[in-house]
């Protein structure tokens, strides 16, 4: 495992890559919770960089929760990073409140010049579940209202921006309401919600962490779901749950996600796709069970390729290596990127 803490467990995590370095943007808590159920009441932003995906060097956090009374004094959860057309960098992340008992998720943002120091747009979220199309809380339905994961992008040479949210449909089965939110903005401040880019009952409960990008050729949908939020026809047939793909039309017109496929690596969650040395594609998660316990560390890089109908799978390519300085070619994960600042504290190495 490349980025293991010895006092804290690492859960789901983003990525930046320019000028050769990778920065990593992970959920992180004490292990003195003890339980680590207990992890996501208790989160902290952290921030590590590499130049090789494997070896990284834990940095100054990048995010905590805020004072009392704003949208995220309860947590704040995983995100996307993009920098606009002045060149400043924006973080968007799922936040939640106290007074809420962290039942409710919204979207909210911070910006960066450096992509080393943060500070928060607003105190009120920028992002929130539109009751036309979306579930709000309701818990005799579900255990929280689904509203979180923003994945922020947009397509090539066009201005509008498109974020892509965990959420769950007003209608059909309570099991598997899990579907494709959407919202559209053209200046990352005003978003309009949009009306979800799937259909409920399609084997889902819900669909968490999702990323879209175009894998060799292949317009490819990552995201991730746990056993328990499977549909029944999907336990019975034996899934573990894990991360998923799909394969979809290159403008996510009626993404379908009853054609999903289960990555082999079914201990790996929440897993992100970025670019590896050789220019292709490497997945980066969070390794969540093993042997009935959970482990709460960064995966090594993996591989991968897509395939037109599988999706995501693994990549063999004969003399490749991972390790080495990080590609820029190309749209990716995290876009064209300045240049970081090299001479940053970077003096905590993290525990391998």
């Amino acid at each position: 495992m490349t980025l293991q803490l010895p006092d804290k467990w690492i859960w789901d995590s983003w990525y930046v890559q320019e000028g050769g370095v990778t920065h990593a943007f992970y959920l992180h808590a004490s292990k003195a919770l003890g339980d680590p159920d207990r992890r996501h009441r208790h989160p902290i932003v952290g921030h590590a960089v590499s130049h090789d995906l494997t070896t990284w060097t834990v940095v100054e956090d990048a995010l905590i929760v805020s004072e009392p009374g704003a949208f995220d004094d309860g947590t704040t959860w995983t995100g996307s990073v993009v920098r606009d057309d002045d060149g400043l960098w924006w973080m968007f992340y799922t936040g939640t409140s106290r007074a809420e008992d962290t039942m409710v998720q919204r979207v909210g943002a911070a910006t960066s010049p450096d992509l080393m120091t943060w500070s928060k747009v607003s105190s009120a979220p920028l992002v929130e579940a539109d009751p036309r199309w979306y579930e709000l809380l309701d818990r005799s339905l579900w255990h929280d209202q689904a509203w979180r994961d923003p994945w922020v992008f947009r397509f090539p040479g066009e201005a509008t921006w498109h974020m892509l949210i965990t959420a769950r449909a007003n209608h059909g089965d309570a099991r598997v309401r899990g579907v494709l939110g959407h919202a559209t903005s053209g200046n990352l401040v005003d978003w309009a919600v949009q009306p979800p880019l799937s259909e409920p009952g399609q084997g889902f409960g819900q669909l968490e962490v999702f990323q879209f990008e175009i894998v060799d050729g292949v317009p490819v949908l990552l995201f991730c779901c746990g056993w328990a939020e499977l549909s029944p026809e999907r336990q019975a047939a034996g899934e573990a749950g894990g991360v998923y793909s799909v394969v979809v039309d290159e403008r996510l017109a009626e993404v379908d996600f009853s054609r999903a496929q289960l990555f082999e690596r079914t201990d790996l969650y929440a897993s992100r796709l970025v670019r590896a040395a050789d220019g292709g594609w490497a997945l980066l998660g969070f390794v969540n069970m093993v042997d009935g316990e959970f482990v709460g560390a960064l995966s090594d890089p993996m591989l991968v390729t897509a395939d037109p109908v599988r999706g995501l799978v693994p990549r063999a390519v004969a003399g490749a290596e991972v390790e080495g300085e990080v590609s820029d070619a190309g749209e990716s994960d995290v876009r064209d990127r300045d240049d970081v600042d090299n001479d940053a504290d970077l003096s905590v190495s993290a525990a391998r």
